[in-house]
């Protein structure tokens, strides 16, 4: 079942235009990447969100001469997608307001880029860092290696005193090729790749990127699947919003409160293994629907149950805690516009006033016969983050309630077939927020391309802007209250 995407071909004069009636209409760039459409030619494409319920756009550019204008200076939130397309494909965009690279920075010599037409180019950048002058202004280096299971990153930071003048995250050094992994694939059996490229996200990686194939293949996907789609996103969005009140509980150094985050999460995460065989609820999602159908036990809905009930006491309990309060309001304040151009999506968005969820204004699975319920908040500080995730949690409780007892009997899994030349689009409101999935399918019916762009990718661009002419002690606090991760961005 196709979710529904319209394509046009735009030349590049044309750009600037269609970005600007695009934004007047209350709409919002989503992406853009590049692909080689022939052996011989690059082609950048260009995903737009017009008002909520109208179809997603695809709009296709050839380069001129390898070359673009840069749509950074009017939606901002491109600029990371521009730099990326560069890196990779060698595009160059005129005008941009920082040409330097991105995924390229830190990267060996030897470490060859996403081929083309047979050729590969070596990657070797040096990091661009701003002068920050002053006296007494200090340059602090943290990472990559850091203490502890942490993920690879290098974080800069200018300072002076406790006040952080300006701040600079240097990410991608660990480059893992997913997308590239995907080249040359059996479609039909690669959501394995796509359950990996975050862990705590298999779920709505596979959801979106079954949900390309079967758009590209014009798969209908039996009623019985999508509605367990939909319960299976839902109890991983509970694993990852706890585990996020645990990790933001032990930045405000609430030790007991961050110990019942952890095992409320590991509690929640027993019950998918329970229920699927998995921790992660992964091997479950194929295109066309499920790959074995599921059963809810009787045990399992009793620990959903006692599960309500004690999330609800630990939510409870932190909104009565005045030190967890008190470092949390006012931190890190995101405000409504810069996350607009940003383009910080998901709790993230939400907790500044941006009223977005693709389950309700684009809905897929089982959603669209539901009432989705989207928490807001207009502080954008790390109280608001929480409090959106806080009603977040209740409201995916409140669904599960709903999808449960009306889940159908029937088939679980509809013939998926793709015919050479394809290409579809997929999407999922992840726990983090908006995932997307671009897939072309070859002459050979194996995969040619596939983006994937990630919520972590977009909120990593939206972060810096809150630390600026902060303090040093709530910068952990801040970075926790985003639910970032390193691995969601490097693709």
């Amino acid at each position: 079942m196709s979710l529904g995407f319209e394509k046009l071909s735009l030349e590049p004069v044309a750009l600037h235009a269609r970005v600007q009636a695009l934004l007047a209409t209350g709409g919002r760039m989503q992406m853009a990447y590049a692909w080689h459409a022939q052996t011989d030619r690059i082609e950048v494409r260009y995903l737009a969100a017009p008002a909520p319920s109208q179809p997603f756009q695809v709009w296709c550019c050839r380069p001129d001469e390898h070359t673009l204008p840069s749509l950074t200076t009017c939606a901002p939130l491109l600029g990371w997608y521009e730099r990326e397309i560069h890196d990779l494909y060698g595009v160059c965009f005129t005008d941009h307001p920082q040409p330097y690279p991105l995924i390229a920075d830190g990267w060996m010599d030897t470490t060859p880029l996403i081929h083309a037409s047979g050729w590969q180019r070596q990657l070797h950048a040096p990091h661009h860092v701003p002068d920050v002058h002053g006296d007494d202004v200090q340059l602090l280096s943290f990472g990559p290696v850091r203490a502890g299971a942490v993920e690879s990153a290098q974080f800069l930071f200018h300072y002076l005193g406790e006040s952080i003048l300006h701040y600079q995250p240097r990410l991608f050094f660990k480059h893992r090729g997913m997308e590239r992994a995907f080249e040359g694939r059996d479609p039909l059996t690669a959501t394995t790749i796509a359950e990996r490229v975050s862990g705590v996200g298999s779920v709505a990686h596979a959801l979106a990127y079954c949900q390309a194939i079967e758009d590209a293949a014009g798969c209908d996907v039996p009623q019985r699947a999508q509605q367990w789609r939909a319960v299976l996103a839902e109890l991983e969005r509970l694993y990852n919003h706890l585990y996020y009140f645990g990790h933001l509980a032990d930045t405000t150094t609430l030790k007991v409160g961050h110990a019942e985050g952890a095992l409320l999460s590991e509690r929640a995460k027993q019950l998918n293994a329970h229920m699927t065989g998995s921790r992660f609820l992964r091997n479950v999602l194929t295109p066309g629907g499920l790959r074995r159908d599921i059963t809810m036990t009787h045990d399992c809905l009793n620990t959903l149950y006692v599960l309500r009930k004690q999330v609800d006491s630990y939510l409870v309990e932190l909104e009565r805690t005045t030190s967890y309060l008190d470092r949390l309001i006012t931190t890190g304040v995101l405000t409504r516009q810069v996350a607009f151009d940003q383009g910080a999506t998901g709790p993230v968005e939400r907790a500044s006033g941006l009223d977005r969820d693709l389950r309700r204004d684009h809905p897929y699975a089982a959603y669209r016969w539901l009432k989705v319920s989207v928490p807001l908040a207009d502080e954008g500080d790390a109280y608001a983050r929480a409090k959106v995730r806080a009603a977040e949690l209740r409201a995916s409780f409140d669904l599960l309630d709903t999808l449960i007892p009306s889940l159908t009997a029937g088939p679980v899994r509809a013939e998926c077939p793709l015919q050479p030349g394809s290409e579809g689009l997929g999407w999922a409101e992840s726990p983090r927020g908006s995932l997307f999935y671009a897939v072309h399918i070859n002459g050979d019916g194996k995969l040619a391309r596939v983006k994937i762009k990630s919520p972590s990718f977009s909120n990593w661009r939206a972060f810096p802007f809150t630390v600026h002419r902060t303090n040093m002690m709530d910068y952990a606090i801040n970075q926790a209250s985003f639910g970032l991760t390193i691995a969601g961005c490097d693709r």
